[in-house]
């Protein structure tokens, strides 16, 4: 005669198999969130570049200055749609990448200058700005390395 399994052993039969399935769901969504994760722009400057703050990066990136402590200065951009440049924009002038543009399109058309120019990778703003003098641009904190000169963290 088979006996039936005592309530612990069937309840424990039921419950595991979900259990388990809890613990994946879950580790799956924290994976999901730290992929999602907002970026977190450093604004980095050529070697021998003093630190900035948020106004002066401010005025740089619209084009109201374009020197710092006597010292000309390029700025780069990531490209248009990104999230680093969506954050950057909203940290540091306090904008969305539609009023930026618009922002430039009048500037430009009054002759007030031309929007800084557009990086297609942080590899790329990494290497403009270690190569050219006065340069700075963002990245995501989580691609600095060693000798990078970081002028501000907003």
């Amino acid at each position: 005669m088979r006996t039936e399994p005592s309530f612990p052993k069937r309840l424990l039969r039921v419950l595991l198999p979900a259990w388990l399935a809890a613990v994946v769901c879950m580790l799956l969504l924290s994976a999901f969130r730290a992929e999602a994760a907002e970026p977190v722009p450093v604004l980095i400057g050529s070697p021998g570049m003093g630190r900035i703050d948020s106004a002066t990066a401010a005025r740089l990136y619209s084009g109201r200055i374009i020197e710092v402590a006597g010292q000309a200065v390029t700025v780069v951009n990531a490209p248009v749609g990104t999230p680093l440049r969506t954050r950057f924009l909203a940290l540091v002038l306090q904008q969305d990448d539609e009023q930026y543009r618009a922002y430039w399109t009048v500037r430009r058309h009054v002759g007030k200058g031309a929007p800084p120019r557009e990086l297609a990778s942080s590899a790329e703003v990494i290497a403009y700005v270690m190569a050219n003098p006065g340069a700075v641009g963002y990245i995501d904190a989580s691609e600095l390395r060693n000798g990078m000169n970081v002028v501000l963290r907003p």
